[in-house]
């Protein structure tokens, strides 16, 4: 039986999971000349990769505080799963709207 705030775990551990994947699909250059049009600095690449790995983890440990171990790390994989999904539509659909997810990135200007 679920505990009084596994829902708002879950939930947590959702929206980890989402900007995680969001946050590593930035970080590679093609996503990210889809979502502004120009590539953004190495160390805003690197950036994006650390906080996309950290949500990640952060959504396995959100899963943890909502049920036991064996049960957690099924329901982390299939967020995971899904939230990968979920950013390949919105790259596929509207990239831009990804840019949501890392308003401070400032793309550098296109060299000529």
């Amino acid at each position: 039986m679920h505990e009084p705030g596994a829902t708002t775990w879950l939930l947590a551990a959702a929206a980890c999971a989402f900007a995680g994947m969001g946050w590593l699909a930035l970080a590679m250059p093609v996503h990210a000349l889809q979502a502004w049009g120009a590539p953004p600095s190495a160390a805003q690449l690197a950036r994006l990769r650390w906080l996309g790995g950290s949500a990640v983890l952060l959504a396995l440990a959100c899963c943890l505080g909502s049920d036991h171990a064996t049960m957690a790390v099924l329901v982390w994989v299939m967020l995971i799963a899904a939230a990968a999904v979920a950013t390949a539509l919105v790259l596929a659909g509207r990239p831009r709207r990804l840019r949501l997810l890392a308003p401070w990135v400032r793309p550098q200007p296109a060299m000529r």
